[in-house]
């Protein structure tokens, strides 16, 4: 089987300590606008993508800086990679899996479902499906949703690739329900979110 590939490339996510000047000069630079900010996390675009940067505000973590130093600490977090549909997001999650490459996080953001993986280097990736057809759909879900829940919920690949090839419409999967738990993963950026 050929591998299916991606249909385009969707977003890069920075880990910085300077977070207000990371917004600024990718503002200033690529005339990108903020389509959700919390203190934790920011998403901007500069086309009609609902996101091409995302950066997450490591100061908030080490306020004294006492990781500075550590690799990983600041720069590059991922890269993402869209495709066409579900199906092709995991009858390639499937053909990866048989050779033993598998995903470290299956997550559902609301406005993307993603599988997130690692190469031999540790460099990480985001393979993804949008969840809605248009970029306003997706802005306006980050603007009415992302305040209770940004990071979003897990969910089983193998669970839905059977239900897919079973003939349960992909819409089924696409909308994410508000009320599930944040995903724990990446959930020290739950402490921005609001208590009531």
């Amino acid at each position: 089987m050929s591998p299916i590939q991606p249909t385009k490339f969707a977003h890069i996510v920075y880990r910085t300590r300077r977070f207000e000047q990371m917004l600024e000069w990718y503002t200033t630079v690529f005339g990108a606008q903020v389509q959700y900010q919390n203190p934790g996390l920011a998403f901007l675009t500069y086309d009609d993508e609902h996101h091409r940067f995302a950066f997450a505000n490591m100061a908030l973590f080490q306020p004294d800086g006492t990781d500075t130093e550590r690799q990983g600490a600041i720069g590059a977090d991922h890269v993402a990679y869209t495709y066409a549909s579900l199906r092709d997001l995991l009858e390639t999650y499937a053909r990866l899996k048989e050779q033993g490459i598998t995903p470290y996080w299956r997550i559902h953001h609301g406005i993307s479902v993603s599988l997130y993986y690692a190469d031999p280097d540790g460099n990480q990736m985001e393979f993804q499906v949008d969840s809605f057809k248009t970029s306003e759909e997706a802005t306006a879900f980050m603007h009415e949703l992302f305040s209770v829940n940004p990071i979003g919920v897990e969910f089983d690949p193998d669970d839905w690739l059977a239900q897919l090839r079973a003939g349960v419409p992909e819409s089924e999967f696409l909308r994410r329900q508000t009320h599930e738990p944040v995903s724990p993963l990446r959930g020290e950026f739950t402490k921005f979110l609001p208590t009531n």
